[in-house]
């Protein structure tokens, strides 16, 4: 796989328990699993209003090198953006790379 379009460095999350300062723990928590280099790529978006407020949903496409430790239910962290991961797309045959199926919603109002 050429690196060249990989030009985003992004942060894969999972939630799980973390602990604060004190030790206690944090149910729920996101913690980092790795950060890569990603291309990302907005597929489509839309705008509605849920319950009086605007809200923004983004289709994302975000292929990363190849790897077998993500799910459906993690996280991608860009910048100031998180995505939910929906679905993941392996490279089976050449097990180059990984697509993965990512939404982000944000609240506007």
């Amino acid at each position: 796989m050429r690196i060249g379009p990989l030009n985003r460095r992004i942060t894969i999350q999972r939630q799980d328990t973390a602990e604060d300062e004190y030790g206690e723990p944090i149910p729920g928590a996101w913690v980092d699993v790795a950060p890569v280099w990603a291309n990302i790529a907005h597929k489509s978006g839309l705008e509605t209003v849920k319950s009086g407020v605007d809200v923004s949903i983004v289709q994302a496409s975000i292929r990363i090198r190849y790897r077998e430790d993500i799910t459906a239910g993690m996280r991608v962290v860009h910048k100031s953006t998180v995505y939910d991961i929906r679905g993941v797309l392996p490279d089976e045959s050449g097990r180059e790379f990984v697509d993965l199926v990512c939404q982000t919603g944000a609240n506007q109002g």
